[in-house]
């Protein structure tokens, strides 16, 4: 007999304290909120609340400047026999805007090659400013005789960049791997002005 009434009185202990656990975590919901709105952290319900407004649930990016326009221009050598050439020879972009431009390759040599590419730009302060997101130029890539490859280059242009600068060249070198170093690439300078002149 008492060891049926111990038994009972356990499974009452132990349905108030499942019943007690349950309705603390249904609680939780409104005490983070509570708390999150006294302490000034309620950065997901002002979120929420700033989408459900305006019909979104996308948060406006307000890191881009609609202002200015940066012109992003796309230049290619090669150190070697490959076909490497951009999509598109310039896009028009705003800073703090994502972009992506496809970059197309061929090896048209007989034998299988390693390659990779190296980046370089103009102006020259342009390098800091220019971030990239995904670029072929982060690994060296395997390209049987005659194969066809389009890799993606995704970049923001951060909207700290100089008043002044209007033009970015983002120039690429792609050079076989194993083949010693390549040349650096002669100054954009030279090479716009020589293609200004043709």
């Amino acid at each position: 007999m008492s060891t049926d009434r111990h038994n009972k009185g356990m499974l009452f202990k132990l349905g108030v304290i499942t019943l007690a656990m349950f309705g603390f975590g249904y609680a939780l919901v409104p005490l983070y909120n509570a708390i999150c709105e006294l302490t000034g952290l309620n950065v997901l319900a002002t979120l929420e609340q700033e989408s459900s407004g305006a019909g979104s649930l996308n948060p406006e990016n307000t890191q881009v400047d609609l202002t200015r326009r940066i012109t992003v221009e796309f230049d290619t050598n090669v150190r070697g026999m490959w076909a490497f050439k951009p999509a598109v020879g310039s896009l028009e972009v705003h800073p703090g805007e994502m972009a992506s431009v496809l970059y197309e390759f061929q090896n048209i040599q007989p034998r299988e090659m390693s390659a990779q590419a190296i980046p370089s730009y103009a102006p020259k302060v342009a390098a800091q400013y220019f971030h990239k997101v995904e670029c072929f130029c982060f690994n060296q890539y395997d390209l049987k005789p005659g194969e066809k490859k389009s890799w993606p280059v995704t970049f923001v242009v951060d909207p700290k960049l100089p008043k002044n600068v209007t033009t970015i060249t983002l120039s690429y070198t792609f050079f076989e791997v194993g083949a010693g170093v390549p040349a650096a690439p002669q100054a954009l300078s030279v090479t716009l002005t020589e293609k200004a002149a043709s």
